[in-house]
């Protein structure tokens, strides 16, 4: 019987979606079976650290990918918004699964949005994106650091420790906790970082006999525009912890379909801020993304990026 093993990291989030993988292959390919082999990555084992000091979110994925290279899984299941852009030699992200809500979510127990926290209040999050766009949208609130799996995370927040906290919206509803969702932050607040609510597949460059598996778990439209999202941050060389976002979506359906990109740059303290929107069919998404990178270097992008390493 042939044996496809599939890297994850261990909290809940990362098996729900190894196992969606998993369901998905044995659906299509009753003859594999498939094994899922937990890993603890560097990111899991230090939840104190702030990830910019530590080496960003890369330090959630180096485990897996050496799982890759010596062998001992064929693919590793990724968050996507976790996969830095540039990719160790002889790996790619060669799949991505159909995405879910990009959106970051603020959850509260005693307020109905963000709007009807109280000055002062505090909001805990780990994503300087996230904290600089909610900044310049909601001045009154104070943003600190929050690190930790989605439960651990909650359980600050039911402390008492804040009066609100945000999380991806993908991940709360694939653990079953899309009820604890106080609002889902529209993108003209706050922009996703590159990948968000998409589940990639990376596996090594030179493994032919995956195709078949490949071809049935790639979501195309999905592909696509993260493939735009991925482009910003490779040119700019950003790092997944740093303030830089990018969400491209489709316009209209069949032939003559759009992709629209919008990004965000920042330096670390929110004053200079950098926007840029990209529009153009969909066959020329990738040549439309190198554009938008290509004005925002040149409006000053990459000393925005330096200065936040």
């Amino acid at each position: 019987m042939r044996i496809i093993r599939l890297a994850t990291r261990k909290s809940p989030l990362a098996l729900w979606q190894a196992n969606d993988v998993a369901d998905q292959i044995r659906a299509s390919f009753p003859e594999i079976q498939v094994e899922i082999v937990g890993l603890s990555t560097e990111g899991d084992r230090n939840r104190v650290a702030a990830l910019s000091d530590i080496g960003g979110k890369g330090v959630f994925v180096k485990e897996l990918e050496g799982a890759l290279q010596t062998g001992d899984a064929d693919f590793a299941v990724h968050s996507t918004k976790d996969v830095p852009a540039e990719l160790p030699n002889g790996l790619a992200l060669v799949a991505l699964c159909q995405r879910a809500d990009p959106r970051d979510a603020l959850v509260a127990n005693d307020y109905s949005g963000l709007a009807e926290l109280p000055p002062g209040a505090k909001i805990g999050s780990s994503s300087l994106r996230r904290c600089l766009q909610l900044a310049k949208a909601y001045p009154q609130l104070v943003f600190e650091n929050l690190r930790g799996n989605v439960e651990t995370r909650l359980k600050r927040l039911d402390d008492g420790d804040f009066q609100g906290i945000i999380l991806a919206s993908a991940g709360l509803a694939r653990l079953g906790l899309g009820h604890r969702i106080t609002e889902n932050i529209p993108t003209d607040i706050c922009l996703p970082s590159a990948g968000q609510g998409a589940v990639g597949l990376e596996a090594r460059a030179d493994r032919d006999d995956l195709i078949d598996i490949i071809r049935v778990l790639n979501h195309a439209p999905t592909f696509a525009t993260v493939s735009c999202e991925r482009q910003i941050s490779r040119r700019l060389g950003a790092t997944c912890n740093l303030p830089v976002a990018a969400f491209a979506r489709l316009l209209g359906h069949g032939t003559g379909s759009m992709v629209q990109l919008d990004t965000f740059v920042s330096d670390l303290r929110g004053e200079q801020v950098l926007t840029m929107v990209g529009r153009d069919l969909i066959e020329n998404a990738q040549a439309m993304a190198d554009r938008v990178a290509d004005e925002l270097i040149d409006k000053g992008a990459l000393a925005l990026v330096s200065e936040s390493l």
